[in-house]
């Protein structure tokens, strides 16, 4: 019988897949990835054109899936892109698909 993925990691990969089930997500994941630097809010929401608590909300859900960092610059916070776990997410995807494990990164 083959070996299941172990709960935890089935979790987190289930978390990553759940952040990732919304387009605007992708857009502002791909946007913070494009432009690779510390990003304010208010320059998330012109990009995204949505309210900024819309933006909010699903800059949260990033956050806690830790695709995004934050991190506070005086009264505001600046978001960029957690690349090492944005970089574990199509090699979970693979795993997921059956193909072979890769090399565990630290970060994610």
């Amino acid at each position: 019988m083959d070996d299941l993925l172990d709960r935890d990691t089935a979790q987190t990969y289930a978390s990553w897949f759940r952040a990732l089930a919304d387009p605007t997500r992708v857009q502002i994941v791909e946007y913070l990835a494009r432009h690779a630097r510390p990003m304010c809010v208010g320059e998330i929401v012109t990009a995204v054109g949505l309210a900024q608590s819309t933006v909010s909300q699903h800059l949260k859900i990033l956050t806690e899936v830790r695709f995004v960092l934050v991190q506070p610059v005086g009264t505001a916070r600046h978001y960029r892109l957690n690349d090492a776990c944005v970089g574990c997410f199509p090699s979970a995807a693979d795993v997921v698909m059956g193909r072979p494990a890769p090399q565990p990164k630290g970060g994610c």
